[in-house]
């Protein structure tokens, strides 16, 4: 566990997700198979689950969503990614690579391009998923699966497109990033530059 510019990490578990917290707001719950250690996490940070009321998800993959069932909080989701999950497609949310399923879970809240969430504005980064977000607060990035430390960016094979992910880093790519909080692997304080290696990569496909 660490805490970048007051946002709480924990570290992803084996197939899971990094999560973040801020204010009442968890981004991601991983598979949902390592809860201990995550909720452990959360009581290390001196938080208790009555002080969060909201999951964001950055996209719909179980990686991210598995735990929503764990919390008993609101989920909002991108509205693109939202249907899938909803109707519990285990194939497009890839639930059933993690021998999972959404079925029966919900989102409360669908999100859009330039909604807000405390201080973080949604941007909608389709690439890895049609509806992904990353989440901006004009120095820090949540990423997802659309760009990681050291230049990477998410498949685009699972329900993504190259297309639209050379889009979505070209536009984040114009973004004074200074912590880049992505959904797997470690964070780095030099967001613009590893975005901009990622976006470069990106046009050679």
């Amino acid at each position: 566990m660490k805490k970048i510019n007051n946002i709480i990490m924990i570290d992803g578990m084996g197939y899971d997700s990094n999560i973040y917290i801020f204010d009442d707001v968890v981004v991601d719950t991983g598979t949902g198979e390592n809860m201990g250690y995550i909720k452990d996490s959360i009581e290390k940070a001196g938080l208790s689950l009555d002080d969060l009321s909201l999951i964001v998800n950055t996209h719909n993959h179980y990686d991210h969503t598995g735990g929503n069932k764990y919390f008993n909080l609101e989920v909002a989701m991108h509205e693109a990614d939202a249907e899938a999950f909803e109707r519990g497609d285990d194939d497009v949310t890839v639930a059933s690579m993690f021998g999972g399923s959404t079925e029966g879970m919900k989102v409360d809240r669908k999100l859009h391009e330039g909604d807000k969430i405390h201080d973080f504005t949604v941007f909608h980064t389709p690439g890895h998923t049609k509806g992904g977000i990353c989440l901006y607060d004009g120095e820090t990035l949540i990423s997802g699966d659309t760009v990681f430390a050291g230049g990477g960016f998410g498949r685009t094979d699972i329900g993504g497109d190259v297309n639209d992910m050379q889009n979505s880093l070209e536009k984040l790519s114009k973004l004074d990033v200074k912590y880049l909080l992505p959904g797997h692997g470690p964070c780095t304080s030099d967001g613009s530059r590893h975005i901009k290696m990622a976006f470069g990569m990106v046009k050679m496909f």
